[in-house]
């Protein structure tokens, strides 16, 4: 093979689409912080410096993960899983008093002036494990029947349930939807049939609903559970009605609402706000690109995340491998769940989880994640294609 056809091969096995759209996407968050922070709260830069350098690990994290084909990840599938549950219960017992004084969740490890929350860095691990056990269920079970369904379904719930009730523990609730939302996309793509999914989606809709009757009108009884805190029924209040109580526990929801709308078509301005959001830089940076941005801000970024999850799917055809294919599909649905419960929650639509928006929200433990996921995808094309390279002239 010449050195043209050569390094033509090894331009195919990089996804240059995917890489740009996290290009622009780090662009964007950097410069969100920076607004929010340097320029809106008068901090100085040191947030915008710690953010490019979470964006910094979290390309060397990529290329890492670039490494290891899908045998590999097959191998290690399981000791990812087990040592990301080891995390979940290390947290539970060394969490950080203070951060936990300040949102009310277990979640973090403080390593000196550093924060991380494992819960994170245990989604993607999830996604790998969760992505064997339905490609080994699929090959053991090629006559699909409405039993062998209902197995896949046990297995997916029996590892499911140590994540959801450890991360529950730790009252993080935004997170626990995350991997409810993982769970489900894999479980709609693995093959199970409509008549378990048609009832399945009925049930969830109705459980969904009962709980926001009982978050309204019999809170204790959802309180005597102990599985709920005081403080997301009142996100609840907030959500349905949130000019109701414009001072109390709707304030964050109302400011966050005037802001949006308060940048119109284009915007103020980078660094231009007029209405105080709080926990602007994480949670709620989508304000700050309405504020400043505008209508035509908010849609670019919107864009960008189309094209981003768009070349994903591409890249999961192009494959076409079982294993990958669940991967891929985790990956979309936590990157797709935080983007539609984030911008949701800010404009009124979707009660307020503290889920970050992907790649822009400040934050090194979710950023380290997605990174992770996105290079779990390109290691998809790459070693795809790892085929071309030999040592001699044949494929």
């Amino acid at each position: 093979m010449n050195t043209a056809r050569r390094r033509q091969s090894y331009d195919n096995r990089i996804d240059y689409g995917i890489i740009l759209s996290v290009i622009l996407l780090a662009i964007i968050g950097i410069i969100s912080v920076y607004s929010t922070t340097t320029l809106i709260e008068g901090s100085d830069i040191r947030p915008t410096l710690l953010h490019a350098l979470w964006y910094g690990v979290g390309a060397i994290a990529v290329i890492v993960v670039i490494q290891f084909d899908s045998e590999q990840y097959w191998k290690l599938s399981t000791y990812l899983y087990g040592f990301g549950i080891l995390l979940l219960i290390a947290v539970l017992l060394f969490y950080d008093r203070e951060m936990a004084a300040l949102t009310g969740a277990e979640s973090w490890f403080r390593i000196g002036e550093f924060t991380f929350q494992p819960s994170e860095v245990f989604k993607p691990a999830y996604i790998v494990f969760l992505a064997r056990v339905v490609t080994e269920h699929n090959n053991r079970y090629t006559n699909r029947t409405l039993k062998s369904d209902w197995i896949l379904i046990g297995k997916i719930m029996l590892f499911a349930l140590p994540p959801v009730i450890l991360i529950q523990m730790q009252n993080d609730l935004g997170t626990n939807l995350v991997i409810i939302a993982i769970t489900a996309g894999v479980i709609l793509v693995s093959g199970v049939s409509w008549k378990i999914l048609v009832p399945g989606v009925l049930f969830v809709t109705i459980l969904g609903g009962g709980l926001i009757y009982l978050a309204v009108f019999q809170r204790d009884l959802l309180l005597s559970t102990g599985l709920f805190q005081p403080y997301q029924l009142d996100r609840i209040d907030s959500w349905i009605n949130p000019f109701g109580d414009t001072q109390g526990n709707a304030y964050q929801l109302v400011q966050s609402i005037m802001a949006i709308g308060s940048g119109q078509l284009y915007g103020k301005g980078l660094g231009v706000s007029e209405v105080s959001v709080p926990v602007r830089e994480s949670d709620f940076i989508f304000t700050t690109i309405g504020e400043n941005f505008g209508f035509l801000g908010g849609a670019i970024l919107l864009l960008i995340y189309f094209v981003l999850i768009y070349q994903m799917v591409q890249t999961c055809f192009e494959t076409q491998n079982e294993f990958y294919t669940y991967i891929a599909t985790g990956v979309i649905s936590m990157i797709l769940f935080h983007i539609v419960e984030n911008i949701g929650m800010t404009i009124g639509l979707l009660p307020i989880t503290g889920v970050p928006l992907p790649f822009i929200s400040q934050g090194g433990s979710a950023l380290l994640s997605n990174m992770i996921g996105v290079g779990l995808i390109l290691s998809m094309r790459y070693h795809h294609q790892s085929y071309m390279f030999t040592d001699n002239e044949t494929y």
